[in-house]
């Protein structure tokens, strides 16, 4: 119910407005968001880097209504990648289609990836997966960039029935896939509504992944899943070398640092900009600790004596 809530409110613009503005909601916003601006964010990739950790960067945004705010949201990216470029670190990007454009047309969203994707090379830009609505046309845009540019790759819900059929396909042509679990709210026509279930099939889309795959991406921050990516691999020979572990800037700092001493990578996506809002509410619904961070700071600061 409370997970439903915050993914409702995470939809709900006069609440967007409300909380961008709010300077508490903005202090909290920074465990989870790198800043506002490319400078910072760079800087953070610089920290994460020296802590043995590399970074994909998203700058961030969705569903723009013109095509000239797509285009401006491309123009960022290249920058981005300039930036990354000059600054030395080790990250590559990762970006949605809605935020290229989707919704105008998927032309739009071909056009504006594209240019990021030949700026990028050779390092790597990733595709993230959008809400059930928008599975398909991610798919056949990647599909479409990646007959002629192999540095991008996509992303993955193991909430959804249609995931097993679609990793099949991918692990078919060669492309890179990062599996998540999904924080989106979908109907149980197309989705798992059960944590277990959920679970279940990431085990089996990450086992087809790391068996099969190419460099996959294993994002969770899920203790149970990890350990079943390592028993997994260990029980087929599978190298840590030959996929890497993904988590959340500003969850887990303990678990990432834990599995970088052990020898496994570990790559932090690192978001950035002032479109928070929508991002830091799928947060807070995804792990309720998460949320009870946030409240419990909250309520501190309003305590007397501390303003």
């Amino acid at each position: 119910m409370l997970r439903q809530m915050l993914i409702r409110l995470s939809q709900e613009p006069r609440l967007r407005d409300m909380t961008v503005h709010n300077g508490m909601m903005r202090s909290m916003a920074r465990r989870f968001v790198a800043g506002e601006t490319l400078p910072e964010a760079i800087d953070v990739v610089r920290q994460l880097n020296r802590r043995g950790m590399t970074a994909t960067l998203d700058h961030l945004g969705e569903n723009v209504s013109t095509e000239a705010e797509a285009a401006a949201a491309a123009d960022d990216y290249c920058r981005m990648l300039e930036a990354i470029a000059d600054a030395g670190v080790d990250s590559n990007v990762s970006l949605k289609l809605t935020h290229m454009g989707l919704d105008l047309g998927e032309d739009v969203a071909y056009g504006n990836t594209l240019r990021i994707v030949q700026a990028a090379s050779p390092n790597f830009v990733r595709i993230d997966m959008e809400s059930s609505e928008y599975v398909d046309r991610t798919l056949r845009i990647f599909h479409r960039l990646f007959q002629d540019h192999t540095n991008v790759g996509v992303v993955i819900q193991s909430a959804l029935y249609r995931s097993e059929a679609d990793v099949e396909g991918l692990i078919e042509v060669g492309a890179r896939v990062r599996l998540v679990k999904g924080a989106y709210l979908e109907p149980p026509s197309i989705a798992y509504q059960d944590k277990a279930d959920v679970d279940a099939a990431y085990v089996r889309l990450m086992g087809a992944l790391l068996l099969r795959g190419n460099f996959p991406a294993i994002a969770t921050h899920d203790p149970r899943m990890i350990d079943a990516t390592r028993e997994y691999s260990l029980g087929h020979g599978i190298d840590p070398s030959r996929y890497e572990f993904q988590m959340l800037y500003g969850i887990r700092r303990d678990l990432q640092a834990r599995l970088v001493g052990q020898g496994y990578k570990m790559r932090i996506y690192v978001p950035y900009g002032t479109e928070w809002y929508p991002y830091l509410m799928r947060r807070m619904a995804e792990r309720p600790a998460n949320l009870m961070f946030v409240v419990g700071n909250i309520a501190r600061e309003s305590m007397p004596g501390r303003r």
